[in-house]
């Protein structure tokens, strides 16, 4: 496993970032990654050079089951190893029901929430701590500010954003900037080779000011693995789906992760890893590893030991700047134009 600076910070994460939003959560009555599962991947990932762990306050059934398997894990391990990310922004529901205060970006939820998140994965500091969401109801600088705070208090290292437009970014970087304030040093938005609705905007922003990327849904909720199979040559939507897997049973999979440019991408994608010895999956993480412009950290969500290892094998692969443009490339029609949903 070969180690990245994370955008301007001092720190170094491995090239794959471990995603825990499957630990504790129930769907359809079933816990995807139970206690016993979450620690095995963990280990598996730990082994395997992987030293950043992605999470949230909101991760799990109830809220916050996820970091608790962290934390419980992390008991028996040097917590230094580890670069750990947390978020905030969404009502929690681990104290029952949430009252007027209790989501947003407000400096009362923000406070409240980084200290049952410490508490519950038993640190003294995050490493990261993202923003969730942006909260068009609480002004930008108060939340700057109480971010800000955490971080002269020793109970935050770097503050990240996920998933914003560009110019509310741009809005925060400048705000931070002209009151002498932390500023969001990683971005998490929805990215990966088949996306539909373009994010080259957002990019830019994070290429000029030394952002890291670290794209959620690498691999578009498992449709850039191949396992799925188009269903009608004039419905991009239309997609015969293995029993268990997301597309089967995700309401929101044909809306988020399907379009006409997605499965142009695929069959590149499929193309190329053919040529190089490779399964699609590590081919699609490997194309967001090699982006030149901007530090891009793919955040990869395993549910077995068994993926795992499928996903960190993409760091061991090599495509030609050729096979890159390719996947760039195929996005677009014969003239020129995105491929649309």
């Amino acid at each position: 496993m070969d180690y990245r600076q994370l955008g301007s910070t001092g720190t170094r994460v491995s090239e794959l970032c471990l995603g825990t939003w499957r630990f504790g959560k129930e769907t359809n009555g079933v816990v995807e990654t139970g206690r016993e599962e979450a620690h095995e991947l963990l280990d598996a990932a730990w082994d395997r050079g992987v030293n950043f762990i992605d999470t949230a306050n909101v991760y799990g059934s109830p809220h916050g089951t996820s970091e608790e398997y962290i934390g419980e894990w992390l008991e028996g391990h040097d917590r230094t190893d580890f670069v750990i990310a947390s978020k905030v922004y969404f009502p929690f529901d681990g104290w029952g029901e949430p009252g007027p205060n209790d989501s947003g970006l407000g400096r009362k939820h923000i406070r409240a929430q980084v200290e049952g998140t410490l508490d519950r994965l038993g640190t003294d500091y995050l490493d990261l701590y993202y923003i969730h969401r942006w909260d068009e109801n609480s002004d930008i600088k108060e939340t700057l500010r109480t971010l800000n705070d955490l971080v002269r208090e020793g109970k935050v290292h770097y503050l990240g954003a996920s998933t914003m437009a560009a110019w509310q970014l741009t809005k925060a970087l400048w705000k931070s900037d002209a009151e002498g304030l932390e500023r969001f040093e990683v971005t998490q938005p929805l990215h990966h080779a088949g996306y539909y609705d373009d994010v080259k905007e957002y990019l830019d922003v994070c290429a000029d000011q030394d952002i890291a990327v670290c794209p959620y849904s690498p691999l578009s909720g498992g449709f850039l693995t191949g396992k799925y199979e188009r269903a009608d040559p004039d419905d991009p939507e239309a997609v015969k789906a293995p029993d268990g897997a997301r597309g089967s049973f995700d309401d929101f999979f044909d809306d988020y992760y399907l379009s006409e440019r997605g499965w142009h991408v695929l069959d590149e994608i499929q193309t190329i890893a053919t040529e190089v010895d490779a399964t699609p999956a590590q081919v699609s993480l490997r194309w967001l590893m090699d982006w030149d412009e901007i530090t891009c950290i793919p955040i990869v969500g395993a549910r077995t030991v068994d993926q795992l290892d499928e996903n960190v094998a993409a760091t061991d692969i090599d495509l030609s700047d050729a096979q890159w443009d390719r996947i760039m490339d195929a996005r677009y029609d014969p003239d020129g134009n995105l491929w649309g949903h």
